[in-house]
């Protein structure tokens, strides 16, 4: 047996957690067993879309007990994992044919690359060549093995090196506070961009690639990076051009995260493999989905008719019931749009607040997903000293009392290593109040801990 001090759950540390007991949760609020309140600005993991407690998705998932909560996917189905595919697919307005109930974020993107490579494989003729994957720097796409190949974010990812498969290779993001040059247009940085996937398709030979991955909206890698107008586009043509797949992971930013129930919607493209997942169900159940369009659907249906992919747990009943809950009350209470207002006026304060600290680079998002990369110097973009650990003191200064509240830390933002920045991610029923005291808490965590580092220094 552990000692008395200890837990017998492993997450992450082995030694004593010291992370805050949660007894209860009611909208954007959790209640800590001490009876501190914390205003849970990051939605978790930009998990919690419609906030904690709703009583119409626990009715839903007490419903669904009521008939059936698991049967095995490949003997049997339920009406409500058809019905929630069809309602994901009816979300993108005819644009994806079909969707793949699957558990993690880290799983959908597995389960895409497997997906991607069938497609290949089921054409007529097949083209077996194609297994090479291209992604890019500083991004995000999961922990599991393939996932974490895709993936470029390298405080999470050296250790298992060794492990990985070695057939993706990466190109630039499209981050224009970090890539823009002085003097350089957007289009300009767009053609550039352009070209650089364009020449990685052809030093590895066009036939060999899959597709191309990518975060619309890139997350915690980066901090809420936006590509700019005209990026995805340029980007599409070079896939299409050469017969890859476009994937977009969509698993942090998608299902309303920036205003629209999809992140493609504002890119103006349509992949043909996305992945969602946390803002799916809300968090009442653990559940990641894959949309795919008709392209890759019509390859499967002409050849084996048959996607070699099946887990235990997919379309899960329970997991199946609270996502499409949490998604009929974002469609029937309009929250799309109040994403949208809300988001613009959290951008409005943030700048208001901290776009003057000497220590604030940039500020940038989109809907209710707002990242800020802290540098030492805002002319040269220095990153700030990484002993100095300053995401992470953010975000343990934010739990304290009297501060009371949660901000996602990261680090890698400026150059894969070095780099500190954290996000905000509030559930989309926050209101005008709400985003003043999110911003009101967060500036005084960001002043009080830079006056501190200024004094110790």
């Amino acid at each position: 047996m552990p000692a008395p001090t200890e837990s017998a759950l492993l997450y992450k540390h082995a030694d004593v957690s010291t992370a805050l007991t949660v007894k209860s949760g009611h909208g954007l609020y959790l209640a800590l067993e001490s009876g501190q309140q914390i205003l849970d600005a990051t939605s978790g993991a930009g998990v919690t879309a419609i906030g904690h407690g709703n009583a119409r998705v626990k009715a839903a998932i007490a419903a669904q007990l009521d008939e059936i909560a698991y049967v095995h996917p490949g003997f049997y189905k339920t009406t409500v994992a058809e019905r929630l595919a069809d309602f994901l697919v009816e979300s993108t307005e005819g644009k994806m044919a079909r969707a793949v109930l699957v558990g993690s974020g880290s799983e959908a993107v597995e389960a895409a690359m497997k997906l991607a490579r069938q497609y290949f494989l089921e054409l007529s003729p097949p083209q077996p060549t194609r297994s090479h994957f291209i992604a890019r720097e500083g991004s995000w796409h999961g922990c599991t093995l393939g996932a974490l190949a895709v993936g470029d974010f390298k405080v999470r990812k050296q250790l298992f090196e060794p492990l990985l498969p070695t057939n993706v290779t990466r190109v630039s993001a499209c981050n224009a506070y970090r890539g823009l040059l002085a003097g350089e247009s957007t289009a300009a940085y767009v053609a550039r961009l352009a070209a650089e996937l364009e020449a990685e398709f052809r030093r590895l030979g066009p036939e060999t690639v899959c597709g191309f991955i990518a975060e619309p909206l890139v997350g915690t890698a980066l901090g809420c990076v936006t590509a700019v107008p005209g990026y995805f586009e340029a980007v599409k043509a070079v896939c299409d051009r050469h017969g890859a797949l476009l994937i977009f992971d969509e698993v942090i930013c998608g299902m309303g995260r920036t205003g629209t129930m999809h992140a493609w919607e504002q890119e103006g493209v349509v992949p043909d493999i996305q992945a969602v997942g946390k803002g799916l169900a809300s968090g009442y159940g653990v559940i990641s989905a894959l949309l795919v369009n008709d392209r890759v659907v019509s390859a499967l249906k002409k050849g084996s008719g048959y996607f070699a992919h099946g887990q235990t747990y997919q379309t899960h009943a329970l997991s199946c019931a609270a996502a499409l809950e949490v998604q009929r009350i974002i469609r029937e209470e309009k929250l799309l749009g109040n994403v949208r207002r809300m988001g613009k006026h959290m951008e409005a304060l943030l700048k208001e607040r901290l776009g003057g600290h000497p220590n604030v680079g940039d500020i940038r998002g989109r809907g209710l997903f707002w990242g800020i990369e802290f540098v030492a110097d805002k002319a040269t973009k220095e990153p700030l000293d990484p002993e100095l650990q300053v995401a992470k003191r953010l975000h343990s200064r934010g739990l304290k009392k009297g501060y009371d509240i949660s901000i996602f830390p990261a680090t890698g933002a400026a150059d894969g290593w070095r780099g500190d920045q954290i996000w905000l991610a509030p559930p989309y029923i926050v209101q005008k109040r709400d985003v003043e005291e999110i911003v009101s808490r967060l500036g005084r965590v960001v002043e009080d801990v830079f006056k501190e580092l200024a004094t110790s220094c």
